[in-house]
């Protein structure tokens, strides 16, 4: 049976490094046999959550249903039927985007956290996906695993959604040229990391 992976890119720039790599890892696993789709979060509706916890207080595995009806819900119905991810952010100020954090602060669905409880559990403790984490810097790759946030939040993002991290690829010094071009090594990477989204 084919695997399902979904593709959320949180760039602002569609044809930069970040978007290419993930369109890249999408094609690969493609060709592997699996269905791929992949969104850009610049092109939905996603309101800022206003930390209202209403969607943590029903008990059960599932994500509780946010008050706000937009296209996050379009993307947790996504997300319900797909069995891999990946996900893709620039950073930016040493961290993810903020239309990439819009997205990760609604994830608070995903845990249960009634009113009387002192902090959040997740749902389910099942990692039955798998994702793959993209992040591009302007500074050495090295640097940005170090300085900055971006993979930790990629990571907390995808283990938040029931995802077990399998690849990461961090690019680093894509700020030298208007389009940089994509490394060898990078490419190598997204095209691996795609075929074992799509083995399962």
């Amino acid at each position: 049976m084919a695997r399902h992976i979904l593709g959320l890119v949180g760039s602002y720039r569609k044809g930069g490094v970040v978007d290419r790599l993930v369109t890249e890892t999408l094609a690969e696993a493609a060709a592997a046999g699996a269905t791929v789709r992949k969104v850009y979060l610049t092109d939905l509706d996603i309101a800022f959550c206003t930390n209202c916890r209403a969607c943590t207080q029903a008990p059960g595995a599932e994500p509780g249903t946010c008050v706000i009806r937009d296209d996050f819900t379009t993307l947790v119905e996504a997300w319900k039927g797909c069995d891999g991810l990946v996900l893709g952010s620039p950073v930016n100020f040493y961290n993810v985007t903020a239309v990439t954090r819009r997205f990760m602060e609604r994830l608070i669905g995903f845990a249960y956290w009634p009113w009387a409880q002192g902090g959040p559990r997740l749902r389910s403790p099942r990692k039955d996906k798998r994702a793959v984490l993209i992040a591009a810097t302007a500074m050495p790759a090295v640097l940005g695993r170090l300085f900055t946030g971006a993979l930790r939040a990629l990571r907390l993002m995808a283990e938040t959604m029931g995802a077990k991290p399998v690849a990461s690829i961090f690019v680093g010094m894509i700020a030298q040229a208007e389009q940089t071009e994509l490394p060898a090594r990078a490419l190598r990477q997204a095209r691996r990391a795609g075929r074992r989204l799509a083995a399962g």
